[in-house]
């Protein structure tokens, strides 16, 4: 595995057709809005889902690459497991073998090198601290929410049955986001992946996912999503060469058009030539 040696920072574009791109429980499912912008919000948790969902799929759970936080799972047994390996047993303080587990999770678990987790839970594995950090999606533009009603050819009960005296129909709701375009910005300190063993070979990995992560995740209600833009700012240093709310102003978004925006075509994306020195720039999508 090569050893990760630069800070990179990242703007991750992508966008919504027709679908619902990350509910609210608390608001009946309804897509999330700043309520004093209008803009839409995508949760950074829900993109570590998608990436985690990727990841199992691409490398099917192997060495290495397990994930922690998966459907079903029951997060004190994975940590159970750390404390059956021979390296955590041999270790006679509790101190010692809460380390020796966190480098267990870390080697074993994909997403906890990646994210982080806390694991101070059942036998205790400890904290971690993980070198990507995401923020929440937000909309460049505010966006509309679409409600619709939608009918089932069923109903679930026999009592249902008779009191619709077999019409047999069964209304609900379906909302949706007709278009919008979502900016994230990711962080990734070198430092913090010495620590965790998160290498070159996992950033590549990480990137795929990003990438295609929505053609292995589609769902009826989340209509049409697409990953659109990934612009990676690599710095020539660990540190970093200059500060990354500053790199993230080097990229421009500008609608094309009058009318109320529809399709990716109806924005230009583009970075600026005035890079500061130390940082290289590469588009990969």
């Amino acid at each position: 595995m090569s050893e990760l040696k630069n800070r990179i920072d990242f703007v991750y574009i992508f966008d919504v057709q027709d679908g619902n791109p990350n509910g609210d429980p608390d608001a009946g499912n309804l897509p999330r809005v700043d309520a004093e912008t209008g803009q839409g919000l995508v949760t950074d948790v829900c993109l570590k889902r998608k990436v985690r969902n990727y990841v199992q799929v691409a490398r099917q759970l192997a060495p290495g690459y397990d994930i922690f936080i998966k459907e079903k799972a029951i997060l004190n047994n994975e940590i159970d497991n750390a404390y059956e390996d021979d390296t955590v047993k041999e270790k006679k303080e509790q101190r010692d073998k809460t380390a020796a587990a966190r480098e267990y999770m870390c080697k074993h678990y994909y997403d906890v090198r990646t994210f982080g987790a806390v694991m101070s839970i059942g036998k205790n594995a400890g904290q971690v601290r993980g070198p990507i950090q995401l923020t929440f999606a937000r909309s460049w533009d505010p966006i509309d929410t679409a409600e619709h009603s939608i009918t089932r050819i069923a109903v679930a009960t026999k009592d249902e049955a008779i009191k619709q005296k077999g019409e047999n129909h069964t209304m609900g709701r379906k909302a949706t986001v007709p278009y919008g375009l979502y900016v994230s910005h990711g962080f990734i300190s070198a430092n913090l992946a010495h620590q965790t063993g998160f290498s070159e070979e996992d950033l590549q990995l990480f990137f795929d996912a990003l990438k295609n992560m929505f053609d292995i995740d589609r769902s009826a209600a989340r209509g049409l999503m697409s990953a659109r833009k990934l612009i990676v700012f690599r710095h020539d240093s660990e540190l970093g060469n200059a500060q990354a709310n500053k790199l993230f102003d080097l990229v421009k978004i500008e609608r094309k058009t009058d009318h109320t925006p529809r399709c990716f075509n109806d924005y230009e994306v583009s970075v600026s030539k005035d890079v500061p020195s130390g940082i290289t720039v590469e588009e990969l999508l």
